[in-house]
């Protein structure tokens, strides 16, 4: 893996934001694996804005986020479906047909699981997945556990990950569990990009990079593949020994 470390949030935004757009303006049908988070607003802020210059198009655009919500509808407000059309979708005119999310309210995982990996698989595999990392070195809705994941899976929320998110249910108790993909599908994109910005990440980051491969540590796993970017800002980077 290499990493950048680069000022700010905003400054990463527009270095991502612009390797994005520029692998659309070569590529128009590209296929964007999506995060959802703080991370990633900034550089889908870039993408918007060279949208609307008329420096891209993302008509042809199709995407995959990494996980999504159970036991929560569609239309709510922290749903990544609804984050994800407020955020990026109808800014930058993606099509809504040419945009797929797990079924966190299916009654079958295992099959909701197929669907979604045929589905890439269907689409030509993902060229770009974008990620960010939580502060136990978690990637999608991956935790630490004993074991990497491989295909898409629903997910019992950790502690730490319901006190991260939980301040933005207000109306109702945010949900315990989640569908995500997991590391294998991950790694099955051609190019990744991972973005940290912030202190409370230093520790994750430096798991990840410079730790050994493993399931304590999820995005550990991108040290197996061949190519992956990081982009940091001076925060993140802290503890880093090359930094």
């Amino acid at each position: 893996m290499k990493f950048v470390v680069l000022p700010n949030a905003a400054a990463i935004g527009l270095a991502v934001g612009d390797v994005i757009c520029d692998l659309v303006r070569k590529k128009s049908d590209t296929v964007l694996g999506l995060a959802t988070g703080a991370s990633p607003l900034p550089t889908y802020q870039r993408m918007i804005d060279r949208c609307k210059t008329g420096e891209v198009s993302f008509k042809d655009v199709r995407t995959f986020n990494l996980d999504e919500y159970c036991d929560l509808p569609e239309t709510h407000p922290c749903s990544y479906h609804y984050f994800m059309r407020k955020e990026l979708f109808d800014q930058v005119g993606i099509l809504p047909e040419h945009t797929h999310f797990l079924d966190g309210n299916t009654v079958d995982e295992g099959a909701e699981s197929q669907r979604y990996s045929a589905l890439i698989e269907q689409n030509g595999g993902i060229d770009l997945q974008l990620l960010g990392i939580g502060r136990n070195g978690h990637i999608g809705f991956n935790e630490p556990s004993e074991n990497f994941t491989q295909e898409s899976f629903k997910v019992a929320l950790t502690d730490s990950t319901i006190a991260a998110n939980s301040r933005y249910f207000r109306d109702i108790p945010m949900p315990k569990c989640a569908m995500t993909m997991g590391i294998g599908l991950i790694l099955r994109a051609r190019k990744i990009i991972l973005i940290a910005t912030g202190s409370e990440k230093a520790t994750a980051i430096k798991a990840m990079l410079e730790g050994s491969v493993t399931p304590r540590c999820p995005a550990s796993a991108l040290q197996k593949h061949p190519e992956v970017a990081v982009f940091l800002d001076p925060a993140a980077a802290a503890l880093l020994n090359e930094n």
